[in-house]
């Protein structure tokens, strides 16, 4: 295969988005992964809500606003003061353990993040996830104002990569973003951490890997 240029989604691929559930702990114990599982879910839904809405929001504002969703379900006071701490956590997201060496392995070809996040979340938590340095552009779905899996968003991609469609290799652990990347016509390669599913809509990624250590191997 020929690829000119990586594209790797940003949360739930190179960054925990569950990270977070210690910090939460701290101010609910024990509620944590119910926290941050549905922090998580209704982050994504609110994505697709306004993007069909054509209300278009940062993700920074819908991550503040499903953080408030999931304390509310789980009966728990959505403090100002505790969103603000959590939200803060959203800028430290960790990297998952082998991101850094396999982006570094990756040199010598354009690597990009391009993601539904804005710029002014996405900047932070790449330089303070130590990423800046293995990393050569960053792509937000900002500037056309839709969320992935919208196929504007994928096309406003691959004009800022300034690579053919079939020579971006595509990167996610998101079987939604996976549909999304394939039907639009990328090179996909599915990240599965988590022994998930494909999405039922007859569309496969390229290549499976489960870490992404793999994209390398793949590559070489």
């Amino acid at each position: 295969m020929t690829v000119r240029a990586l594209a790797f989604d940003a949360y739930g691929t190179l960054f925990d988005v569950h990270s977070v559930v210690e910090a939460i702990n701290a101010h609910f114990p024990d509620k944590g992964p119910e926290l941050s599982e549905i922090w998580r879910v209704k982050q994504l839904e609110y994505t697709w809500l306004v993007t069909l809405m054509d209300r278009y929001q940062p993700m920074w504002a819908l991550t503040r606003a499903s953080l408030t969703y999931a304390m509310k379900r789980l009966d728990l006071a959505p403090d100002e003061s505790v969103i603000d701490t959590l939200m803060q956590r959203y800028l430290n997201l960790q990297p998952y353990p082998e991101v850094v060496e396999a982006l570094r392995a990756l040199r010598g070809r354009h690597r990009a993040i391009f993601s539904n996040g804005n710029p002014e979340m996405l900047k932070p938590v790449v330089q303070n996830g130590g990423l800046a340095s293995v990393l050569d552009d960053l792509i937000s779905v900002e500037p056309v104002r839709v969320f992935k899996p919208s196929q504007r968003a994928y096309r406003y991609a691959e004009q800022q990569l300034g690579v053919p469609a079939e020579q971006v290799l595509f990167v996610s652990s998101n079987a939604f973003d996976v549909a999304g990347a394939k039907a639009f016509g990328f090179q996909v390669a599915w990240i599965n951490r988590a022994h998930g599913q494909l999405e039922e809509l007859g569309i496969q990624p390229d290549h499976v890997v489960s870490t992404l250590s793999g994209i390398a191997e793949l590559l070489d």
